[in-house]
């Protein structure tokens, strides 16, 4: 799914020698609103890899390493907007500061390196699919508190 997802948003064209295209026009390279080192787990073959994650403008990138520049090509991308969910995952996994990123295909999974870590990346991804989603617009959230005829 992820490598789906990665399509979608880059496109499905042959490799551009313009590094702004390989971000969707993001620039990830500058200015991220989070990054750092997460364990994910494989999509196809279900190990566990250390990768540098890039939080920017709705989109959730990673890298082999920590070196970003406007040249690096991420190894995948996740559009936040696309997600449903993002919390903790120790009781899933069996594993300390895991947490999960829903989407309506799939579940990820990462771990953090401490819990303040866990808990800074999931409101940081948390603000983000609130900030990018289209799926919920004003005129369509309820308040439950207000419904006629029900106290």
């Amino acid at each position: 799914m992820a490598a789906s997802l990665w399509r979608a948003v880059m496109g499905t064209g042959a490799a551009s020698e313009d590094a702004d295209s390989a971000g969707g026009g993001v620039e990830f390279w500058r200015v991220p609103e989070r990054a750092g080192w997460l364990t994910k787990q494989g999509e196809y073959i279900k190990t566990w890899r250390r990768r540098w994650f890039v939080l920017k403008q709705g989109r959730l990138f990673w890298f082999k390493d920590s070196t970003v520049t406007r040249a690096s090509v991420p190894r995948g991308v996740i559009p936040v907007a696309s997600c449903l969910t993002v919390k903790g995952a120790e009781d899933v996994l069996n594993r300390p500061y895991a947490f999960e990123l829903s989407t309506p295909r799939e579940t990820m999974y990462f771990i953090a390196d401490t819990e303040k870590e866990k808990e800074e990346w999931i409101n940081s991804i948390g603000r983000s699919i609130v900030q990018h989603s289209r799926s919920v617009t004003d005129a369509e959230v309820v308040d439950y508190d207000s419904r006629p005829g029900e106290k």
